[in-house]
């Protein structure tokens, strides 16, 4: 793990550009398991599929990254049932990643 988890997402409004493949490639090697995916409008983002014994474990699971998420001011989308859970992060300010979506998924990686 990097020390990505010991910084603070910054939030942005949307007056920076976001980064181009080669810098998300960079700080890609920074966080464990995240992929790398693009929407049909070229957006890039983060996701990252978690797998957990049941649908308890999932429940408990987001409600932590939701505590995360406010206390960061950097909000994922979430996706969870039974067993598993899947966090997608992106800026949508800026329509893409920036150094805050990386930080917030080392985050999430040290409660998995």
């Amino acid at each position: 793990m990097s020390d990505l988890a010991d910084k603070k997402c910054i939030p942005c409004e949307g007056n920076i550009p976001s980064f181009d493949i080669t810098e998300i490639h960079k700080y890609l090697k920074k966080v464990d398991g995240w992929e790398v995916k693009a929407d049909n409008s070229k957006i890039y983002y983060l996701i990252k599929k978690f797998n957990f014994k049941n649908f308890l474990e999932s429940q408990n699971f987001v409600n932590k990254v939701g505590e995360i998420a406010e206390k960061e001011g950097h909000h994922p989308d979430i996706y969870y049932g039974w067993g598993y859970a899947e966090i997608k992060i992106f800026t949508h300010a800026i329509k893409g990643l920036h150094e805050s979506d990386f930080v917030l998924a080392a985050k999430v990686d040290k409660i998995s």
